[in-house]
């Protein structure tokens, strides 16, 4: 599992970033507080303060190409 944190400031990015995680068949979830969605569910990050960085959890043991495609979010 790897973790990172990311930034989703417009309607536009949230779009964009479950376009990207839907592309994979592993668990990718978000963590704001004490809060857990899953990253693959629009309507559940929308439910999350997307104020402030995001912390999401990738459940691979390859992480490195949703990371490249998630470089333009990550902070």
């Amino acid at each position: 599992m790897k973790t990172v944190s990311v930034a989703l400031k417009s309607i536009t990015d949230v779009k964009n970033f479950v376009n990207i995680v839907n592309k994979y068949d592993f668990e990718v979830d978000l963590t704001s507080g004490r809060y857990v969605v899953d990253a693959k569910s629009i309507m559940g990050i929308f439910s999350l303060d997307l104020g402030k960085p995001i912390c999401v959890e990738l459940h691979t043991d390859s992480p490195e190409a949703i990371c490249e495609e998630l470089k333009p979010y990550i902070v």
